[in-house]
């Protein structure tokens, strides 16, 4: 608007005025109203690891690098160990892991070349080690079933393999687990084990014959897997995880159950809390350790299992609301994560606080994580009546229906605040 255009609209008389300036107001009240659900949007694309679920591998790994490094000119940070950090070394083998011991005397001074050298047996030795692989020795062995002549049939017989080398085949139980280590935990693929058996081992196979080897672990192992299954629902806590992944292009989800012994995982197509039913059974007696994901709260309404909530998870979804524009939301946001903050410093100080001292901290600190989350959240209302600040009001929600559910681990033994093993 120019001068000379809010001049002729103040001299149309008092009612133009008003209008001009209503109308501004509303046109202004709209801009705000765009520019915070885009200050919102923004806020929901940029979640990171920091501030959500999210697995830190989605990160945003674009942006703008803050300087050369490992340069001639020195700037930025320098191969090998930084100025400042502490320096790590590696613990010396224990003597009983030792295979041979070399002894090493001073015959002339290193100084002044003279040969009057007194041996200070009670000064400890310098001591170098190393390690060195021997060559790889594959044993073979070769098994000869004689053939003998029967004269009641008149056909020839051969005498029969032990049932073990018969199902054993060409590699034995070493080799067959070498390969399903490469395979599984080293993820190599089945040309790279045949190189390194090649090469290395000294055994030549086709990638076929690996696959059936493979097969061959997963079935041996078919066993110890249901006995776990049977076992894990009778566990008194458990960590639960999922992660998904795909194979041939459709999608399928890992599942992990962490127990205190061993870990049990299942891959299935579902994400939902089916797949906890089936595991665990709808009698399930145990305390759960989980993130807030809707399977886990639906599993927690349907069988009433007893839930530890991750605060962890939880302190991601506190710090996107420090992100957020709305002020208020962002103080409420900074308020709950001192508490937990608090919460943390309280559990820390287990060690040199008396048992008694220990239990009304942590008590005092969860009241005050459940006052500020459940009461303080700040609120607003449209003239539409809706809710302006959502992500807010939303934290104040989950605190009044599982405030109870994230301090579980202050009455069961053995289970931790958050999700992490899992």
């Amino acid at each position: 608007m120019t001068p000379e255009q809010a001049q002729a609209i103040y001299a149309a008389g008092e009612q133009a005025v008003i209008e001009r300036l209503c109308a501004l107001a509303a046109q202004a009240q709209s801009a705000q109203q765009e520019i915070e659900a885009l200050q919102r949007k923004l806020a929901q694309r940029e979640k990171n690891s920091s501030t959500s679920s999210k697995r830190p591998s989605s990160d945003d790994l674009t942006k703008p690098k803050k300087g050369p490094k490992n340069t001639a000119e020195g700037k930025g940070n320098r191969i090998g160990g930084q100025p400042g950090h502490p320096k790590h070394s590696r613990p010396p083998s224990p003597p009983e892991t030792l295979s041979k011991i070399h002894e090493h005397h001073g015959a002339t001074c290193p100084h002044c070349a003279g040969h009057d050298l007194l041996w200070l047996d009670d000064v400890p030795p310098r001591i170098t080690q190393q390690s060195e692989i021997q060559e790889v020795v594959v044993i073979r062995e070769e098994h000869r079933a004689y053939a003998y002549w029967c004269e009641g049939c008149g056909e020839v017989h051969y005498a029969e393999l032990p049932e073990t080398v018969r199902k054993e085949g060409l590699f034995k139980a070493r080799l067959t687990a070498l390969v399903a280590y490469l395979k599984n935990v080293c993820h190599a693929s089945f040309s790279t084990i045949r190189k390194f058996l090649r090469d290395v081992v000294g055994e030549t196979v086709s990638r076929g014959y690996l696959a059936k080897l493979i097969t061959k672990v997963s079935r041996s192992l078919e066993r110890p897997y249901t006995e776990l299954l049977e076992r894990i629902p009778l566990e008194t806590t458990l960590n639960v995880d999922e992660t998904g992944h795909k194979d041939n292009g459709d999608r399928f989800w890992t599942w992990v159950f962490k127990a205190e012994l061993y870990v049990l995982f299942r891959i299935d197509k579902s994400r939902g809390s089916q797949v906890l039913i089936e595991v665990l059974g709808e009698e399930f007696e145990g305390t759960l350790g989980c993130d807030y994901f809707s399977a886990y709260r639906k599993f927690m309404k349907d069988v009433g299992v007893n839930v530890q909530f991750c605060i962890a998870h939880l302190i991601r979804d506190v710090k996107f609301l420090t992100t957020l524009p709305d002020l208020p939301t962002r103080l409420y946001g900074k308020r709950l994560l001192g508490a937990l903050k608090a919460l943390f410093h309280v559990i820390h100080q287990h060690e040199v606080l008396p048992e008694t001292a220990f239990r009304a901290a942590l008590e005092q600190a969860k009241a005050d994580i459940i006052r500020i989350g459940r009461d303080e959240a700040p609120s607003l209302i449209d003239a539409k009546g809706k809710e302006r600040r959502r992500e807010a009001q939303n934290m104040a929600k989950r605190f009044r229906q599982h405030a109870e559910a994230y301090f579980a681990f202050i009455t069961t033994p053995g289970m931790d605040p958050t999700n992490n093993v899992a």
